[in-house]
């Protein structure tokens, strides 16, 4: 779907929200001028929409009466499903640039519910509370997203425009292998042909994507989500971590996923039980130190720190704390 068109379509659900919309709102909500506006509500004209132009000091345009989408079929629970998904997109990031789209997507839906049913769903939606506030998370562009899912799909190579988190803006070509949202955030993972490495960037920060000629294969038994995951335990931060820590790896894991470290056997033993106690050494990159001591702590593990000596100050104060503070109590 073009641009314009699928403006036009935007314009034409804002319009079926009800009430007048006035020109500043509508140029707005779009991102374009009121000339702009005025054309695409000639377009809705020529497709016999009845657009209305109200004069005055509060004019703009509404819809004429009597204009409706077909009926929406859907049980209750495909009703709910559908708007709680909706209000956990849109908490949990992982909704486009569009914010439109989901707004006008559950006007949508409410529109053509029977009355009975849309009063239960705003009870449900009324009592819901969250015990997080909403993520203010940067949104991938719509375009960009169906482009890369294009390519995921048809295996066909990308030319991407990102800028990374110094600013430094490229443009580069992709494999790309699958799309991951994790923790709020859109990303793509696969290879860059050019150099031979594989990467992973986040969509918010792709400004432009654009298909390429050619194909590729992705790498047999590949899991792009596992990729993710384990790429944010080995990338490039200020301090790198070894500890030696004598658990499980469920016990580890429990404080330490793999998002955040790497687990390896510390003193290999062949056929060992997995959930046997044993020395692992654990390994991960921080930005600052400060939150490991309480971390470590919550493991209730046998622990040595092989690095940084920073790490070993930090936990030996940490541990004078807790201790002053038993005193006291």
């Amino acid at each position: 779907m073009s641009r314009p068109t699928g403006r036009v379509l935007t314009l034409l659900e804002l319009l079926q929200s009800g009430g007048i919309r006035t020109m500043a709102e509508l140029a707005e909500r779009l991102g374009v001028d009121g000339r702009t506006v005025r054309r695409y509500v000639d377009q809705l004209t020529d497709l016999d929409v009845p657009v209305e132009a109200v004069r005055g000091r509060h004019g703009g345009y509404r819809l004429g009466s009597g204009y409706r989408l077909p009926p929406l079929m859907l049980s209750d629970d495909e009703a709910l499903a559908v708007l709680l998904g909706l209000v956990a997109g849109r908490r949990a990031g992982l909704m486009t640039t569009a914010d439109t789209a989901s707004e006008t997507a559950a006007a949508k839906i409410r529109r053509v519910l029977p009355e009975r049913l849309t009063r239960k769903l705003d009870t449900v939606l009324e009592s819901l509370a969250f015990t997080a506030p909403p993520g203010e998370f940067a949104t991938p562009d719509a375009e960009v997203l169906l482009t890369l899912a294009d390519a995921v799909r048809h295996r066909r190579p990308v030319s991407i425009r990102y800028t990374d988190r110094e600013g430094r803006g490229s443009e580069r070509p992709l494999h790309a292998y699958g799309i991951v949202a994790h923790s709020g955030r859109w990303y793509v993972t696969g290879t860059d042909p050019d150099i031979g490495e594989d990467r992973t960037f986040r969509l918010d920060r792709i400004a432009g994507a654009r298909t390429l000629p050619g194909s590729y294969e992705v790498p047999a038994g590949l899991d792009p989500a596992q990729r993710v995951v384990s790429g944010f335990a080995t990338a490039e931060y200020r301090y790198a971590v070894t500890l030696r820590v004598h658990g499980t790896v469920e016990q580890i894991r429990a404080r330490l996923p793999a998002s955040v470290a790497s687990l390896e056997e510390y003193e290999p033993t062949a056929g060992a039980d997995p959930d046997t106690e044993r020395w692992l050494r654990v390994e991960l990159r921080a930005e600052s130190l400060h939150w490991l001591p309480p971390v470590i702590a919550s493991l209730d593990r046998p622990f040595v720190i092989e690095r940084p000596d920073e790490l070993r100050d930090l936990v030996g104060a940490f541990a004078d704390r807790l201790a002053s503070r038993a005193r006291q109590a």
